[in-house]
């Protein structure tokens, strides 16, 4: 998913998920914009892992859906 997608899907501006990409917002970033972000890709199909090695994965169900484009 492009940047501008995510900030539209998210509502929250470009500024902040390139903030958050390139980690300069990873000390300040808001828990209220965090928690857009990681609500607007769980939409999407992304599930946030966490057991023992944080991480993310597609649901199974979207990872296997045919002719899926990549979110």
């Amino acid at each position: 998913m492009e940047q501008i997608e995510l900030a539209k899907r998210a509502r929250v501006a470009i500024g902040t998920v390139r903030r958050m990409e390139s980690f300069e917002g990873e000390v300040g970033a808001r828990t209220g914009n965090l928690s857009k972000v990681q609500a607007a890709l769980e939409r999407a199909g992304v599930e946030f892992l966490d057991d023992g090695q944080p991480g993310v994965r597609l649901r199974a169900s979207q990872a296997s859906a045919p002719g899926r484009k990549n979110p």
